[in-house]
């Protein structure tokens, strides 16, 4: 069957799957770096240390890779917090250790930005499968503990994507610009503004 263009060819074997990370991890080095335009496949694979004609065996084009490299790092980021959270008590709980974990994740991860934001105008759908992916992970998240009483009833949609909201922007300052913060006091914060909202205590 004839592969459709940009379509990224799926390794079989254990060896191959290794091979394909390695050159996803490089292209996050490289587009992370230079942005996609100025980005090459030749710096990617020379970041990866395979040759040039390894690449064409799992990716069709350098859009192809970015495209994968999109949902890569869009699994790996909700993989990070969803394992540091696991054990939270609660919802409120889990705010704060998400919020912390993402963090940590993004100071790991500096090219992330770069990468997310390009997306929207380089592979769009990319783009809005992880927003859209996150926002419906978290969505459910938000039911589920209304469910058990752990917070009230509201428009979990608008509130997923207004939570989202803020997670992206204070990753951008704590994560990209202000490393001297400790992650954990940022996510304390955020979490009572979570919990507590705007509204004057009386």
């Amino acid at each position: 069957m004839k592969q459709k263009p940009n379509q990224e060819k799926l390794p079989r074997t254990a060896r191959g799957r290794k091979t394909r990370d390695k050159l996803l991890q490089a292209a996050e080095v490289e587009f992370g770096e230079k942005g996609f335009y100025a980005a090459s496949i030749s710096g990617i694979t020379h970041r990866a240390g395979v040759a040039l004609g390894t690449f064409y065996t799992y990716f069709e084009s350098k859009e192809a890779i970015y495209r994968a490299l999109v949902g890569y790092m869009s699994q790996r980021v909700r993989a990070w917090i969803s394992e540091r959270v696991t054990d939270a008590p609660d919802r409120l709980t889990a705010e704060r250790e998400g919020l912390k974990a993402y963090l940590e994740f993004v100071r790991e991860h500096p090219g992330l930005y770069r990468i997310i934001t390009e997306a929207e105008f380089v592979a769009n759908d990319a783009f809005m499968e992880h927003y859209g992916g996150f926002a419906k992970a978290y969505r459910a998240n938000l039911t589920a503990a209304a469910r058990r009483g752990e917070i009230r009833e509201g428009d979990f949609e608008i509130w997923s994507w207004a939570i989202m909201g803020m997670m992206v922007f204070v990753g951008m300052r704590f994560g990209e610009w202000d490393l001297d913060v400790d992650p954990q006091d940022v996510a304390n914060s955020c979490g009572n503004l979570i919990a507590m909202g705007l509204e004057k205590n009386t």
